[in-house]
């Protein structure tokens, strides 16, 4: 079935999909008559104007409703109860047990879209755990990632696939044995184990990242003006649902550019999502439900500890934007060797407080449960990465609506 994109005088409504296929369409017309296309309308903000619709061949669509036929406006008014922030979703999210039990060995329900959970930051979350550490303390501290024998336990109801300079590591089901494709393993044991324990549909971890890198230069998000390292502002060209990291940019900056992490990072994770079913078997739709964010070692050197908070806003907007997920919510960790003194970690608090992103983003204070410092990655401590990893995945299912 064909379509033809709203068009405003300024922009174009082009977003990459990221959403579900649509069910009951109806027939939209542009606010000049000219244009129209079918689609089921998904979310709507009488407040703001702003809707959703799923498109006839599955793309998800966002925009305001000044781009709409009289007639539109007026079915948006009288049909669409429901703001974007407070839509029905089809996944429920169960509380979580005293103690999570072991996974049941089944795979989950692909009828229902895979829940997609981006992850990014640096060291802390590429994760350098040890595996062999953690097996020989996992019975009595962490009894979910081994069967009753102490082999590891796999869950087939969560895909873990890590991007690292845009190269895949790692794409299978998880497990602690080998988290990041080298062997080792970061915070994505523990949240995956309590996502895939907590909701009742699919769920991936998407992980891309590197070392070393700084919010304040290479991973400055696109909508960042002036909050850089000595004022600098996003340098690429890149556009949302198009990321790519830029030759022409890089030529002009020495081979480097603020923002040139993000493209890299944010491109490798839009480019899997594409090809979905090569990294969730059999997975035909999907939704991207939140991101985890573990970084900032790099920030006092590199970046701009001053406007960390700002960063972290432009970061979370600019992802809910390149990832056409404007409910997902986002959860930070702290670094281990912080207190809620240390300037970097308050400024990770005023941004989660702030009240626009009120119940839609938190911090996981992560120095009560680490060892050593993120500089040194905790020395492999496989007991601070799955801390760690536990309290973000509790955080984000409490976000989520479970408790």
């Amino acid at each position: 079935m064909k379509y033809s994109r709203l068009l405003s005088t300024a922009t174009a409504f082009a977003f990459l999909f990221f959403g579900n296929a649509a069910a009951q369409a109806r027939t939209w017309t542009s606010s000049d008559g000219v244009r129209t296309f079918e689609g089921e309308l998904k979310t709507y903000d009488p407040e703001k104007g702003a809707l959703t619709v799923i498109l006839a061949n599955g793309k998800s669509l966002s925009f305001t409703q000044d781009k709409l036929s009289a007639a539109d406006i007026a079915f948006l008014k009288e049909q669409g109860k429901f703001p974007a922030d407070k839509a029905a979703s089809a996944t429920s999210v169960k509380a979580l047990p005293d103690v999570l039990p072991d996974p049941d060995g089944k795979e989950a329900d692909m009828s229902k879209p895979v829940q997609v959970f981006i992850m990014m930051g640096q060291s802390n979350m590429l994760g350098f755990g040890n595996a062999g550490q953690l097996k020989g303390v996992a019975a009595e501290k962490y009894p979910y990632v081994v069967d009753d024998s102490g082999n590891w336990n796999v869950r087939k109801d969560v895909r873990n696939v890590f991007f690292c300079m845009a190269q895949l590591k790692y794409n299978d089901w998880l497990t602690a044995e080998n988290g990041n494709g080298s062997g080792k393993f970061g915070p994505e044991v523990g949240i995956g184990n309590y996502l895939g324990h907590a909701i009742d549909a699919p769920v991936m971890l998407l992980k891309s990242c590197v070392g070393n890198r700084a919010l304040g230069w290479d991973l400055l998000p696109p909508s960042a003006v002036g909050t850089g390292k000595d004022g600098q502002s996003y340098q690429g060209t890149s556009e949302s649902g198009d990321r790519k990291v830029s030759e022409e940019v890089k030529a002009k900056n020495g081979g480097w550019y603020a923002g040139l992490q993000y493209d890299q990072d944010v491109g490798a994770a839009q480019n899997a999502l594409k090809e979905l079913a090569k990294y969730y078997p059999e997975a035909t739709k999907f939704e991207v439900a939140g991101f985890f964010w573990w970084q900032g070692e790099a920030d006092p050197a590199k970046g701009n500890v001053e406007t960390y908070d700002k960063n972290l806003a432009f970061l979370f907007n600019d992802l809910k934007k390149d990832f056409n997920a404007p409910n997902a919510k986002f959860v930070c960790a702290t670094l281990g060797e912080h207190d809620k003194s240390a300037p970097l970690a308050q400024k990770m608090f005023a941004f989660a407080e702030s009240a626009e992103f009120k119940d839609k983003a938190t911090v996981f204070f992560s120095k009560p449960v680490s060892k050593g410092s993120g500089n040194s990655h905790y020395g492999g401590d496989a007991e601070t990465y799955m801390n760690v990893g536990e309290g973000m995945g509790k955080a984000m299912v409490e976000l989520l609506g479970g408790k």
